[in-house]
């Protein structure tokens, strides 16, 4: 399926900064209301159903012998024609 990216941004932050960024994305969550990502020149405004899908993928990436770079995704996916219902009722916990 292809693939239109409307906004990336990607630098080295420190994990107070990250834990940062995250909160800032759970309390537009929790609150409903859209939220906006900014850098420099670039924004865009991105207004998450109810019940997006919510995915989480750690992965070990590199090449074969020296797979030494890890790296954890948290993707949120909607269809914008829809109203975000999806199947998964799997709970994930972070300890």
């Amino acid at each position: 399926m292809p693939e239109e990216v409307l906004f990336k941004l990607e630098s080295d932050q420190s994990r107070e900064e990250i834990a940062s960024y995250l909160r800032a994305v759970a309390d537009k969550l929790d609150s409903g209301n859209a939220m906006t990502l900014k850098a420099g020149s670039e924004s865009v405004t991105l207004n998450p159903p109810d019940r997006p899908t919510f995915e989480v993928k750690a992965e070990r990436e590199g090449p074969a012998g020296n797979m030494t770079e890890r790296s954890i995704e948290f993707e949120l996916e909607w269809d914008e024609n829809d109203g975000g219902e999806s199947g998964g009722d799997e709970q994930l916990k972070i300890e």
